[in-house]
């Protein structure tokens, strides 16, 4: 993952930009974990991930999890082609809110 933006205005609204690979999961899971805690509402724009793999899908999965278990709302919005690709590939298009891929 290239950058995680955060807009200090609005501390319960994230950006990710990049790929959200193996790479990557355990800073942002590092970094995403606190910020879920420390707000009620949590949205993450995927407009700017370029990549998915299967333990950036796992992260988001961790992060579904941890904030039922908490009572705290998670919101992913802006997904990406490249993340609806994948989500539909895995039939978890409903579970993360992603529109339908239109087939480019």
């Amino acid at each position: 993952m290239d950058t995680l933006l955060r807009d200090e205005s609005q501390p319960g609204r994230l950006k990710l930009q990049g790929e959200l690979s193996i790479f990557e999961a355990a800073r942002l899971s590092a970094a995403l974990l606190p910020a879920l805690e420390a707000a009620p509402e949590l949205s993450i724009d995927l407009s700017g991930v370029t990549g998915l793999d299967s333990s950036g899908v796992q992260l988001m999965l961790m992060l579904q999890r941890e904030a039922a278990r908490s009572g705290k709302t998670l919101a992913w919005t802006g997904h990406s082609q490249s993340v609806v690709r994948v989500l539909e590939l895995l039939n978890l298009g409903a579970a993360f809110a992603a529109p339908a891929h239109s087939g480019n």
